[in-house]
Order: C-alpha cells, then sequence, then structure tokens
C-alpha cells in the first residue's frame, strides 16, 4: 500500500467536514437532480472521460440509489457494508465489487479508517475493452456480460481477492494513473483495466454473484454443466438434474446468454477443438471424436464457418506461425 496516497486519502474533504459538523446526512443533491435517488455520471465524468476515481465519503450512511453508470467499489483500507439488492455484503480490505446500472444498494456509514475508492465507468468503456478481451469460458462470459451488457437486470459481481497480488498491483496502478495523469494515462489505463479483467476471469473461484433470481443460478449451472459435459451434453439430462421442464430450461437460456443450449454446446466444442488443434498432433478424425461430433462433414462445416479456414487449413496456418 502508497502510505502518501493512504494519508492522502484519510484527510477530510468539504463534505466530510460538512457532515460532521451540520448534517450527519450524504446531500443528495450533490449526486442527482432527479427525484428518485440516482447517482448521475455526469456529476464526475466530463464528456471525454469514460472512466474515474473518487474517494467514497465517509461519516454519513447513504441510503438505497442506483447509478447510471458501472461502478465498483475497491475497500483500499478497513471495510465496506452494505446492502445490495436483498444481500448484506461485508466487503474487505482488498476486495472489489462490480455493480452494473440497474441494481439497488445502501451503504452504512463509514468510519475514519475506512477508506473506499470508488470507480466511476461509463458502460462504453467495457465495450472497448472487451473488444481486445476474448475469453473461452462460458461461465466468465455470462457473469461479465450481466454486468455490463444493457439486460436491465440488476447485477453484482463481488471478488474477494485480498490475497491475489496480481489483482492489487494492476489495481494500483490504475488509480495512480487516475489521480496522478499523465500523457499516456489513458492508454495505461485501458491496458490495465484489460489485464484486470483477465486476472479476474482467472479467479472465477473468488467471485460471488447476484442471487436476487432463482434464473440466475439456475444459467449458471446451466453453464457449468455444458463445461463440463459437452461431449454429451444433453438438454432434457440437464433439465432433469435441475429439475425444471426442458422447454422452459431452454427459454430461460436463450434469454440469458442470447444462445440456445445447442449453440453453447456447439461454441463449447469449437472452442475445445481450436486448442487441440493448436496444441497437439492428435489427428483432425481423433479430435472429432475427442469433442463429441460424430459426423466429420458437418464438424469441418462449422469449424470453417466460425474460425474462417478448415480445420486442417487452421493447423496448417498455426505451423507457418
Amino acid at each position: 500500500m502508497n502510505a502518501d496516497l493512504l494519508n492522502e486519502l484519510l484527510q477530510l474533504n468539504d463534505e466530510e467536514k460538512s457532515i460532521l459538523q451540520q448534517t450527519n446526512e450524504v446531500q443528495k443533491e450533490l449526486y442527482t437532480s432527479q427525484e428518485s435517488f440516482i447517482v448521475e455520471g455526469e456529476r464526475f465524468l466530463n464528456n471525454n472521460t469514460m472512466i474515474m476515481v473518487r474517494k467514497h465519503t465517509r461519516f454519513a450512511h447513504f441510503p438505497k440509489h442506483k447509478h447510471n453508470y458501472i461502478e465498483v467499489n475497491y475497500v483500499y483500507n478497513g471495510s465496506l457494508k452494505q446492502t445490495v439488492g436483498n444481500e448484506r455484503l461485508e466487503l474487505k480490505k482488498g476486495d472489489l465489487l462490480f455493480l452494473n446500472q440497474h441494481i439497488e444498494h445502501e451503504l452504512e456509514a463509514c468510519g475514519e479508517k475506512d477508506i473506499i475508492i470508488n470507480f466511476i465507468i461509463k458502460p462504453e468503456f467495457f465495450s472497448f475493452i472487451f473488444s481486445y478481451l476474448t475469453t473461452e469460458n462460458l461461465i466468465s462470459n455470462f457473469l461479465i456480460s450481466s454486468i455490463f451488457d444493457q439486460t436491465q437486470q440488476g447485477q453484482y459481481l463481488y471478488f474477494a481477492v485480498s490475497k491475489i497480488n496480481s489483482v492489487q498491483e494492476l489495481i494500483g496502478k490504475i488509480i495512480m494513473e487516475i489521480m496522478s495523469p499523465s500523457m499516456l494515462s489513458e492508454s495505461s489505463i485501458k491496458l490495465y483495466m484489460g489485464l484486470l479483467m483477465v486476472e479476474l476471469i482467472k479467479n472465477l473461484d473468488k467471485v460471488r454473484y447476484s442471487k436476487d433470481t432463482h434464473k440466475h443460478q439456475l444459467i449458471v449451472k446451466s453453464l457449468k454443466y455444458i463445461e463440463v459435459n459437452f461431449q454429451n451434453a444433453s438438454l432434457y439430462e440437464l433439465a432433469e438434474e435441475l429439475n425444471q421442464p426442458h422447454y422452459t430450461l431452454s427459454k430461460a437460456i436463450k434469454k440469458a446468454t442470447k444462445y440456445t443450449f445447442k449453440e453453447l454446446v456447439q461454441e463449447k466444442r469449437l472452442t475445445v477443438a481450436k486448442e487441440l488443434l493448436e496444441n497437439t498432433s492428435l489427428s483432425i478424425t481423433s479430435i472429432v471424436e475427442e469433442v463429441g461430433y460424430e459426423n466429420i462433414s458437418y464438424f469441418y462445416r462449422v469449424f470453417k464457418s466460425k474460425y474462417g479456414y478448415t480445420p486442417k487449413q487452421f493447423r496448417d496456418q498455426q505451423l507457418k506461425n
């Protein structure tokens, strides 16, 4: 931890001074012009800025509110207690909480030593990041899209990553670039944020996602099933495991992921086939069997449709590189 930065953040700002001296309440007018408490990103971001950080105001309870931007809470020091949707969370030092625009949360008053950094991020910033970031994990793709897509559903991702040094180092670099900008800061922030998302995806075992809806849990379980059973995946078998009518589950999967169950299975099979072509000397016939296809002609057709090459052309291309 940067001791100088911590000392700077521990200093009272004007809003905190006002809270301690007068109101003991959040001044709503500083955050929104709307009757409902929706914090407006325009209060903090100008037209040319897609991401910034600000210290969360201490000593006052923040009533239920939403944002018109994506917010990330990072506990720089101390802890943060809040209710997100219907769940009470306590974030420890080093933890991260991603909140999309549609989820409501309420924060308990922070004490003097509780330093929370709020990242205020326009959704289009992540559109840029993910245009350069490809992930091959169905679960990570779904969890990330639930936050960054315009789903109209309140979602959060809570990463308990205080002990993951690579994550902590990247967050520290992002904070410093935003607070002490240079000519290269904008490019650096995008690079660091992309690397941060990669590290978070690597640590999906540390993630807790919003559980407001039973359907959300069903989708994650369905995606886990496909990840493990893609060679012989069956919608009917999955529906039986989850105690759901197959047609209801099918509709829920399509609505949540924009893909049918069959398309998700095919996506996983093709991803594994591509990896085997790149990293092994297995024959194409063996790879077709390995990933669960019975018809080699069909495999050739769907593989070329996705990657632009036949499997043989793809492998030859890799050998040239």
